[in-house]
């Protein structure tokens, strides 16, 4: 990794393409007749500001990048990473030496009988320049807005890149510019309001009336908090809750290996036993162009897959080792088998009527530390987070303590599901783990009936 200062990010784009380019062209052809490859290319140029009581407490902008190489032969397959600099004398090198280290590897592993070989000639271009703000104006930018507030968080911007080639001659490119400004507002007494800011154009309007929101929940927090006894309770989640509950079908969901291999949450609703509601329609969307469209192995998903439609199970995700093992069609599912573009659609409940159609429960901003606690019913536990509510009669009363819930996926986004929200947020993946993550979740916010809280 190297530390530099913001370029002309299309410039250094096309400067990585090339040297990909060209290091593809220069392994493939030396590949023996029984060997066949892949190569993976992770890559960012990024500003990095974290604040803290409203002052920047750390600022920088990095440079990184990261190629996976991957040998297949003789039904055995082994992989190798290390850094792209962009430099080909370098990469070269790095990559020579890889090659070598797996020839010597390969033949030692067993065969993989599910071994998925490079096929096909599918490519793709896709380039999303933003409109970020300069680096030079980020602080100035942020911090007016939350003068004499005790503001902490990072903001992430700049470019991102994925790429992959095969001996097939498959070979994809994605690179898009966006940011992500994760934040916190808290009180004196150390509750807090968190938010996500996020898209590939700054906009300073949007910002503000985000911030606003923020401010009036941390105002709210100021009163007394309220305990509420473990119960049943009408409950609004709001977008970043819904989008973790959502997190939950990658996780033993809507993956195809886990349904054969009798580990999703979602068995019940394939084999029609179960419905959820008719309201609740989940798909694949990569229209947003937030994320490649490509996997593992170069194959190119389609550009909307329904997953859940009006409350039935009509498509899993499979991805090609899934297909070859199970018998089944891949539609271009990552190895994982997880969302990678999920898009919640929408309702009709307006903003504005959001307090009046909950009435007396509880209104959730966030959740967190959520996991199974009943994976084969599909039941998912979790804590209350930041901003989280008591309301009565259609007005905000008081802040609560921590709960804990336990409820099925099947009751609260099925027989319990009130209303959704007639507009959608996007709830970004804000990870810095290694590199920026990319994409995130376009969920809207839900009423449910009767939310269990169990301490």
């Amino acid at each position: 990794m190297k530390v530099v200062e913001p370029a002309n990010l299309s410039a250094d784009i096309a400067h990585r393409q090339a040297t990909f380019d060209r290091l593809v062209e220069a392994l493939l052809s030396d590949l023996q007749p029984s060997e066949q490859a892949k190569l993976e290319l992770t890559g960012e140029q990024s500003q990095f500001v974290r604040f803290n009581s409203a002052r920047v407490r750390q600022t920088g902008c990095i440079t990184d990048g990261e190629i996976s190489l991957t040998l297949m032969g003789d039904r055995r397959n082994a992989y190798r990473s290390f850094p792209f600099t962009g430099n080909w004398e370098t990469d070269w090198q790095q990559a020579t030496l890889a090659l070598a280290e797996l020839r010597q590897e390969v033949p030692q592993l067993p065969e993989d009988p599910y071994l998925v070989l490079p096929e096909g000639n599918a490519t793709s271009h896709e380039v999303h320049m933003g409109n970020l703000l300069p680096p030079e104006q980020v602080t100035s930018a942020i911090l007016p807005e939350v003068s004499g507030l005790d503001f902490t968080g990072i903001y992430a911007a700049g470019s991102q890149i994925r790429a992959f080639a095969d001996s097939a001659g498959q070979k994809h490119w994605f690179a898009t510019e966006s940011f992500a400004l994760d934040y916190s507002l808290f009180t004196a007494d150390g509750q807090a309001v968190k938010g996500t800011f996020a898209g590939n154009e700054w906009d300073a309007a949007a910002y503000s009336a985000k911030l606003a929101t923020s401010k009036q929940q941390l105002e709210r927090l100021a009163r007394s908090p309220q305990a509420v006894p473990r119960g049943q309770y009408r409950t609004y989640l709001a977008p970043s809750a819904v989008a973790d509950l959502l997190g939950m079908f990658s996780w033993g969901g809507v993956s195809e290996s886990a349904l054969q291999r009798g580990d999703s949450a979602l068995a019940m609703l394939q084999r029609g036993e179960k419905k959820l509601s008719a309201h609740f329609t989940l798909s694949e969307n990569f229209r947003h162009g937030l994320v490649p469209r490509f996997n593992d192995w170069g194959e190119i998903a389609p550009i909307e897959l329904p997953l859940i439609h009006k409350g039935e199970l009509v498509n899993t995700l499979v991805n090609s080792r899934t297909a070859k093992e199970y018998g089944k069609i891949a539609n271009g599912a990552n190895g994982g088998e997880s969302l990678r573009s999920p898009d919640l659609s929408p309702g009709t409940l307006a903003a504005a009527q959001i307090l009046q159609t909950l009435g007396t429960g509880l209104y959730l901003s966030n959740l967190h530390y959520l996991n199974w606690s009943d994976r084969p019913t599909g039941r998912v536990t979790g804590m209350t987070r930041y901003a989280c509510f008591w309301v009565e009669e259609g007005e905000i009363v008081a802040p609560i303590e921590n709960l804990r819930f336990d409820e099925s996926l099947y009751r609260c986004f099925g027989e319990s599901l009130a209303a959704l929200t007639d507009f959608q947020e996007f709830i970004p993946e804000v990870g810095t783990y290694d590199l920026r993550s990319l994409g995130g979740v376009w969920a809207p916010g839900l009423i449910v009936d009767g939310f269990t809280y169990t301490l």
